[in-house]
C-alpha cells in the first residue's frame, strides 16, 4: 500500500509550482501559449480571485461547457483554489440536455465557448434563458433557472448580460492574496470539487460527486502505473470535460510535476504533429483516437520516437491496434486502465512492462489502495477466481455519491462502501480483471448467455474489419438474436454471407450474427463512449422496416 496524498487540487499545484517553478507545465502547441508551473499557478490564482469577486463561494457549483481550451485547465485548478464545485458539461450537449444539467446541478455560473463545430452555444443559451440579453452581467434572474446568476464567455467577442474572461482576471486584482489564502485553508481535502454527469448510455445522467482525494489519488496513482514524471510531457487529446482528461490527463501530470500538452480537439493529424513538435513521451486516447492515428494516410512522416506510454481506455482495444501503438508509434510502454466516472475514474490498469497479451486480454490490476472483487451478480457473496461476475470496488475512489438522488446513490454503493460497476468481469490469480461485459449488455439467446466482447474479439480478426459492435435485439423465437455492426477498412466492401462464412466453424452456431449491417461511424457518447442503446433502436427500426 502506498501513502494516501491528503491535499486540495490548489494545493497540490501550488506545492509543485514552488518545487521546480521554471518547469514547463502547459504547451498549447498551435497557440503557442506555454506556461511554467510558477506560471500557471500565478494565472490559476488570478482567476480564482476573479471567481470570489463574482460572489462564488466554496461548495457553488461552477459549469463549463468548452472544448479543451486554456481557460478550461485554469478553470480546474482555479476552483480547486477557491473552493466552487466544477460541473463538467459535455461539448456535443443540445439545449433540453443542458438545461436538465444546470437545473438539476444548481450551478450559479457558467462559463462556455460561444460556439463549436455547428452549434451556437451563445444561442442555445439564450434560448434557455431568454432574460440573459436584458440582463447586467451577475444579476440573472431566470424563473427556470433560478440558481444561475454568471454567464461567462470565452472569447473576444462581448454578448449583451456575460462576462468575458478578462472581465474574470480583472475583477480578481481587486482580491487581496491574503483572502484567497484564507479560502484555500478552509477547504477540505474531502470536500466535494468536482461534478461530472455520466455519459447517459442509460437513462437520465446523474450528477457524480467526486472530492479532492477522490482525484487528486486516483491521477497520482495512474501516474505512477505509468512510470510518469517530472521529465514527461503528456499529450492530452482526450475531452477534459470526461474524467479521461482532467483526472488521467490533467491530474496525473500535476500529481507528478510533468508537463501537459492538450490537443484542443482531436485531429489525428494535429495529435501525430504535436507528439512530434513537442517530442511528447505520453499519449492518451480511446481506441477509435488510436485507429485515426494509426491509419492517417500520412502516419509514416512524423517521427513520434520521443513517445513511451500512455493510456488507451473507453472501450475494448483489439489485439491488432495495441500492436500498432507499441510497435508502429513506439509507445512500448502503453497503458490500459478501466474504471467509471463513479470510481474517479480508474479502478484498475495494466502496469509498463505487463506483456502485450495482459495488455490486450485484461483490463490489469487493482490501482494502489484499492479494493477489487467479484460478485455474484444481485448479491455480495464473492466468487472464485477464473469465474464470472459483477467487478465491485471499494477504496479513497469511490464517489461522494449522486447529487441529490439517495436512492441511486444506495443503488450503486452498498453498506459495507463497495461500488457496484454493473461490468462482467473474470479475475485470475494474480488480480488481474478480463471485463467480460456489461450486466445489460448480455445476449440471452434461447436460454444460451452470449457475451458482446467475444464475438466481437474474433471478427476484429476479420482482415476487412476495422471495427465491430455486437448487440442483442429481440426476437419472438429465441427472446433475442445477435446482431453486428461493422466500420470496414478503407476502400473495403464485404457482405453479411461473407461474414458469416467467416464465422463458421469458428466460433459456436449461436453466437453467428443473424443480423450484420455496415456502418460508416457509431452514435457516441463525447467521452468516446459507444452508445449501444442507439445502435439497438437503429436495429430495431431497420428489421421492422424489412418485416
Amino acid at each position: 500500500m502506498s501513502t494516501l496524498l491528503n491535499v486540495t487540487i490548489g494545493k497540490l499545484l501550488e506545492e509543485k509550482s514552488k518545487l521546480h517553478p521554471e518547469h514547463g507545465a502547459v504547451i498549447y502547441a498551435d497557440r503557442n501559449l506555454r506556461w511554467t508551473y510558477r506560471d500557471f499557478d500565478d494565472y490559476c490564482r488570478k482567476a480564482a480571485k476573479g471567481f470570489m469577486k463574482l460572489g462564488i463561494e466554496k461548495g457553488e457549483q461552477l459549469a463549463v461547457w468548452s472544448t479543451n481550451m486554456p481557460e478550461w485547465l485554469v478553470t480546474q485548478f482555479a476552483t480547486g483554489k477557491m473552493g466552487a464545485v466544477l460541473v463538467t458539461v459535455n461539448t456535443n450537449y443540445r439545449t433540453a440536455e443542458l438545461e436538465f444539467l444546470l437545473k438539476q446541478s444548481d450551478s450559479t455560473t457558467i462559463l462556455l465557448m460561444d460556439a463549436w463545430k455547428d452549434a451556437s452555444y451563445i444561442e442555445m443559451i439564450y434560448e434557455i434563458v431568454p432574460e440573459l440579453k436584458n440582463s447586467v452581467p451577475g444579476r440573472l434572474i431566470s424563473p427556470r433557472l433560478p440558481f444561475l446568476k454568471n454567464v461567462i464567455v470565452l472569447g473576444d467577442k462581448k454578448y449583451p448580460g456575460t462576462y468575458s474572461w478578462d472581465d474574470i482576471i480583472k475583477l480578481g486584482e481587486t482580491v487581496a492574496d491574503e483572502e484567497l489564502h484564507e479560502r484555500m485553508a478552509s477547504l477540505n481535502p474531502d470536500d466535494v470539487i468536482n461534478m461530472q454527469y455520466t455519459s447517459g448510455t442509460t437513462g437520465f445522467p446523474k450528477g457524480v460527486m467526486l472530492t479532492h482525494n477522490n482525484i487528486v489519488n486516483n491521477g497520482f496513482n495512474i501516474a505512477n502505473c505509468m512510470k510518469l514524471t517530472q521529465v514527461d510531457r503528456l499529450c492530452i487529446p482526450v475531452p477534459f470535460f470526461h474524467c479521461f482528461g482532467c483526472v488521467l490527463g490533467t491530474m496525473a501530470c500535476v500529481s507528478v510535476g510533468a508537463t501537459m500538452v492538450p490537443v484542443q480537439e482531436f485531429n489525428p493529424k494535429k495529435v501525430l504533429q504535436t507528439v512530434q513538435d513537442e517530442k511528447c513521451t505520453g499519449l492518451h486516447g480511446v481506441p477509435t483516437m488510436f485507429i485515426a492515428e494509426l491509419n492517417d494516410p500520412d502516419f509514416e512522416k512524423y517521427d513520434l520516437s520521443s513517445l513511451r506510454t500512455g493510456i488507451m481506455a473507453g472501450s475494448n482495444c483489439p489485439i491488432e491496434v495495441m500492436k500498432g501503438v507499441i510497435e508502429k508509434m513506439g509507445a512500448a510502454e502503453i497503458t490500459i486502465a478501466y474504471g467509471q466516472t463513479e470510481s474517479s475514474p480508474v479502478i484498475t490498469q495494466t502496469r509498463t512492462d505487463d506483456p502485450i497479451e495482459l495488455r490486450v486480454e485484461t483490463v490489469g490490476k487493482a490501482l494502489p489502495n484499492v479494493e477489487v472483487k467479484i460478485v455474484e451478480p444481485g448479491t455480495t457473496k464473492e466468487v472464485s477466481r477464473g469465474v464470472q461476475g459483477e467487478l465491485c470496488t471499494r477504496g479513497y475512489h469511490v464517489m461522494k455519491g449522486y447529487y441529490k438522488n439517495q436512492d441511486a446513490t444506495r443503488e450503486a454503493i452498498d453498506e459495507d462502501g463497495w461500488l457496484h460497476t454493473g461490468d462482467l468481469a473474470v479475475m485470475d490469480e494474480n488480480g488481474y480483471c478480463k471485463i467480460t461485459g456489461r450486466l445489460k449488455d448480455m445476449i440471452i439467446r434461447g436460454g444460451e448467455n452470449i457475451y458482446p466482447r467475444e464475438i466481437e474479439e474474433f471478427l476484429y480478426s476479420h482482415p476487412k474489419v476495422l471495427d465491430i459492435q455486437v448487440i442483442g435485439i429481440p426476437n419472438e423465437v429465441y427472446g433475442e438474436e445477435v446482431m453486428a455492426w461493422i466500420i470496414l477498412k478503407e476502400g473495403e466492401s464485404a457482405t453479411p454471407s461473407e461474414i458469416k462464412d467467416f464465422c463458421k466453424g469458428k466460433i459456436s452456431k449461436h453466437k453467428i450474427p443473424s443480423y450484420i449491417e455496415f456502418i460508416n461511424s457509431y452514435p457516441m457518447t463525447a467521452s468516446g463512449k459507444i452508445q449501444k442503446f442507439r445502435l439497438r433502436e437503429k436495429a430495431t427500426e431497420l428489421i421492422k422496416n424489412h418485416a
